[in-house]
C-alpha cells in the first residue's frame, strides 16, 4: 500500500500538456508523478528534468529505457523495473532483449556499445557506486562525451526515481504491472509490497 496516495489528476490541470506527452510515451500517467503533484514545484522541476533526460537526444529511446531498466534492477526498485521494461518495449526493444537485459555482458542480442552502457548502468546504480575508469574507457570506444552525459543522466534520474518510489511504496499501475508480470515472471519478478 502506498505511503502517500497520489492526488487526482484533475487537481493538476496545469500539468495536462506534460501528462499528455507522458501518456503518449508510456500509455498512462505514473502514480509517482501524481504523488509529486502534492508539491507542484517539485513536479514542475521533475517534468523539466525528465523531459530533458528521456526526450530526444543522441542515445536511442530504446537504449535509454534499457539503461533505466538495468539501473532500476541494480537498485532493487520493482516499480521502476515494471515501468522501464514496459517502456523499453514501447521504445522498440524486443521481448527477447528485455528478457536478456541482465545478461547483457554475454547475450548476443547486445552490441558492444550497449554492453558498455548497461555495465555502467548496473555498476553506477549499486550502493556503494562501483563505476570505474574502466567503464569510461569502454564507453569512449563507442560514445562521445555528449552521449556519455546522456547515459549518466538516465542512470542518475532513475537513481532518484528508485529512491522516491521505494520510499513512497508507490502503487504500480495496471499496464506496467501486467507487462512485467508476463515478461519478467520467468525471472521471479514480483511487485513485492507495492
Amino acid at each position: 500500500m502506498a505511503r502517500l496516495e497520489p492526488i487526482d489528476r484533475s487537481e493538476l490541470s496545469e500539468f495536462e500538456p506534460f501528462f499528455g506527452i507522458v501518456e503518449q510515451v508510456m500509455g498512462f500517467v505514473p502514480n509517482s508523478m501524481l504523488t509529486m503533484g502534492r508539491k507542484p514545484e517539485l513536479l514542475r522541476a521533475f517534468a523539466g528534468l525528465s523531459g530533458n533526460v528521456l526526450g530526444p537526444g543522441r542515445i536511442t529511446p530504446e537504449l535509454k529505457q534499457l539503461i533505466a531498466f538495468v539501473s532500476s534492477n541494480a537498485s532493487g526498485c520493482r516499480y521502476c523495473q515494471a515501468h522501464t521494461s514496459s517502456s523499453a518495449q514501447r521504445a522498440g526493444a524486443s521481448a527477447e532483449k528485455i528478457d536478456a537485459a541482465f545478461e547483457y555482458a554475454t547475450s548476443p542480442l547486445f552490441s558492444d556499445a550497449e554492453r558498455a552502457a548497461l555495465a555502467l548502468a548496473n555498476d553506477a546504480s549499486l550502493v556503494p557506486n562501483s563505476a570505474s575508469d574502466a567503464h569510461f574507457a569502454e564507453l569512449t570506444k563507442h560514445f562521445d562525451e555528449q552521449e556519455i552525459v546522456e547515459i549518466v543522466s538516465v542512470i542518475s534520474l532513475f537513481g532518484w526515481l528508485n529512491r522516491w518510489n521505494d520510499t513512497m511504496a508507490t502503487s504500480l499501475e495496471e499496464e506496467p504491472r501486467s507487462f512485467a508480470g508476463q515478461q519478467l515472471a520467468s525471472r521471479g519478478w514480483q511487485i513485492g509490497n507495492h
